[in-house]
């Protein structure tokens, strides 16, 4: 699999990485044994990138990864984040027992524990998860550079802020890259965000790059989904907003039929086909999608199939907000 630099860290990542965030928590219960061995075939397909946070399964996330990268260390890139605070006794699957710290002192703590969990020295890329709007993100940054001087974190990353805070950020010390939703149905990081990371040389990673699994038209209706499952506390998947979006999918299986792939690659290669800047990083615990996803860095597509992409789902084309308004980690809300 190609691979690209991660900005001008020097950090290298292949083009396709793997969300490892469902392995531990928000869809479905955890099965340890599937996900090592998910990750095990990742690496053989070539994917070296891995992403995780301290936030996912409050640490468990951390720890698994840690298990498969032992013995291959210099063989992996791992992306790390911090800046989200969870009640330690709050419910599995919550997306409401949180707030947000950017602190220096809960930098270093969540940082020094992350490291643990993993059993590395040093993290490849680290993520402000989410910035604090208390704390400047001059000063986030200016704290982060200090890990970097010590070689605990190879590169700084930022996660969910818009172009100005961006520059700002980087203006401070050389940010690596940029993750934020982006897919079909989450297309307004080309506004502003996008244009942005393309003239600072940062590069962009798209997290859900499936749509939290709707693009790849498999959810035929909410009642597919557990109780506890994440995705319901989201607009798009409730009432009338879910059966428009299901409409838009069908056109995408469609185009994916008439060409020998599924849906998911479509959207996939969709992203691909954006810039060679872009990594996405599609999560999944299971063997069989991951081959899938994998695949879709195989699928060409022509300027008509990608003019009929644009037609189906233009800028904006999705319906419902993607998170509740009242969500603590809803990006909007984010003005640092």
């Amino acid at each position: 699999m190609r691979k690209i630099e991660l900005g001008q860290s020097g950090v290298s990542s292949s083009i396709l990485g793997l969300g490892c965030m469902g392995m531990s928590e928000f869809y479905g219960e955890p099965d340890d044994a599937q996900s090592l061995a998910t990750l095990e075939r990742a690496f053989e397909l070539g994917v070296t990138h891995y992403d995780t946070s301290n936030l996912y399964g409050r640490g468990h996330n951390e720890t698994l990864l840690g298990r498969f990268v032992k013995g291959r260390r210099r063989e992996v890139t791992i992306a790390s984040k911090f800046g989200v605070v969870r009640d330690p006794d709050g419910p599995p699957n919550s997306a409401y027992d949180r707030d947000i710290d950017n602190s220096p002192a809960y930098m270093r703590q969540c940082c020094e524990e992350s490291l643990r969990r993993l059993g590395v020295d040093e993290i490849d890329l680290y993520y402000v998860h989410r910035a604090d709007p208390r704390v400047p993100i001059e000063e986030t940054v200016g704290a982060l550079s200090k890990l970097v001087a010590e070689g605990k974190i190879r590169a700084i990353g930022l996660s969910e802020i818009p172009a100005d805070v961006l520059r700002r950020a980087h203006a401070t010390h050389p940010i690596a890259a940029l993750q934020s939703e982006y897919s079909l149905w989450t297309r307004e990081p080309e506004l502003d965000v996008l244009p942005a990371c393309r003239e600072l040389g940062i590069t962009f990673v798209a997290y859900s790059p499936l749509g939290r699994g709707f693009l790849t038209g498999a959810i035929k209706t909410a009642d597919e989904l557990a109780i506890d499952d994440f995705r319901l506390t989201s607009p798009r998947f409730q009432g009338g907003n879910f059966d428009a979006n299901l409409a838009l999918v069908d056109h995408v299986r469609e185009l994916a039929a008439a060409k020998g792939c599924t849906a998911g690659q479509i959207a996939i290669a969709w992203l691909l086909h954006r810039g060679q800047d872009i990594v996405p990083i599609p999560g999944t615990k299971r063997v069989k999608y991951l081959e899938e996803n994998v695949g879709a860095a195989d699928v060409r597509l022509s300027p008509e199939e990608l003019a009929r992409i644009d037609e189906i789902l233009p800028l904006g084309g999705a319906a419902g907000a993607r998170y509740e308004a009242t969500f603590k980690g809803n990006p909007e809300a984010i003005k640092a």
